[in-house]
């Protein structure tokens, strides 16, 4: 019987029974070959090939689970079957569309290598997976949060500097992570950012967020700085060893200063999503959001249209004495 564990967008479910991968059989070569296609020629990052990784190596052992090792064994009932089981173990449809989004593109991989000629996906259609809205706070749960008092100290400042950051620019966690020194233009309000697969683009930075960077490289970076054992990181955010500052770091900061301005499980995507929201609207233009934040496709950015039609929704509804 598998662990109980709580699905990053759904409830509590179970792990899937699955056999131990030793990485002798053809899928398993075949699987490390499609990851080292997706990193080094299709060039996506750490993180997503990580996430593809941990799908196929369930997928892998379901099926190893079921005797089949061999690229020319798999069926679609096979592929069916292991789809079925995780929405029994409780995994949210989001993560079983994932899950056999990464099948169906080991098996492309694999019959467009010549590694067989089987391909028990080519016909399958990915579940429909529903479009919840993204999380945001309101201008004033953001006024609450960044005009809060942060201690008098180097870690203050920096933490200060963190949130008008990712709240100013819509920065990923991992994009404010990878900052250096060498990214930031702020005589000309903006910085260089590396997006996902490598993508660099330009993003604004003023006011505030401009401010409580510059006030935090005046003095509290060369002092965090200073604290390193070996040389000194490029990284323009540091923890308190001088290294460079992690994304479970910057996960924790937004946490406690959320949640001492009330905002229970504030998230840096949140921070993204609710600088995006507030953007539009104020009426700035969709294509120009869709370069800030890096989306390569605007259908990705349009979901923010939805936001503020919601919100629109709500004020109506709240103020309208016939709604």
């Amino acid at each position: 019987m598998g662990s109980a564990r709580r699905d990053s967008d759904g409830p509590r479910r179970e792990d899937l029974p699955a056999a131990p991968l030793t990485g002798s059989t053809a899928l398993e070569r075949s699987r490390d070959d499609y990851l080292s296609h997706l990193s080094l020629e299709r060039n996506l990052s750490v993180n997503t090939v990580a996430g593809y990784r941990r799908d196929l190596d369930e997928y892998l052992a379901f099926l190893i689970d079921r005797d089949v090792t061999s690229p020319d064994a798999v069926t679609r009932r096979d592929v069916e079957d292991f789809a079925a089981a995780k929405r029994a173990a409780g995994y949210a449809a989001s993560s079983v569309a994932r899950a056999l989004s990464a099948a169906k593109g080991l098996h492309r991989f694999m019959v467009r290598e010549g590694v067989t000629e089987s391909h028990p996906t080519s016909a399958m259609r990915l579940p429909k997976k529903e479009d919840p809205l993204p999380d945001y706070i309101t201008i004033d749960e953001a006024t609450s949060l960044l005009d809060q008092t942060f201690p008098d100290t180097a870690a203050g400042a920096r933490d200060r500097a963190v949130l008008e950051v990712l709240y100013g620019c819509g920065l990923r966690a991992s994009e404010l992570c990878h900052l250096t020194e060498r990214d930031l233009y702020l005589d000309d309000e903006f910085l260089r950012v590396i997006g996902k697969g490598s993508k660099e683009r330009l993003v604004p930075i003023m006011g505030t967020a401009r401010n409580a960077l510059e006030e935090y490289l005046r003095g509290a970076r060369a002092e965090l700085a200073s604290h390193a054992r070996r040389g000194g990181s490029a990284a323009v955010f540091l923890n308190a060893r001088g290294g460079a500052l992690s994304r479970q770091s910057v996960h924790a900061i937004c946490e406690r200063y959320g949640r001492a301005a009330g905002i229970e499980g504030l998230h840096p995507h949140t921070l993204r999503h609710s600088f995006a929201t507030h953007l539009l609207a104020g009426g700035a233009d969709l294509r120009a959001l869709q370069e800030i934040l890096g989306h390569s496709d605007i259908s990705t950015t349009q979901i923010y249209t939805h936001v503020d039609r919601t919100q629109i929704t709500e004020e109506y509804l709240a103020a309208h004495p016939r709604a």
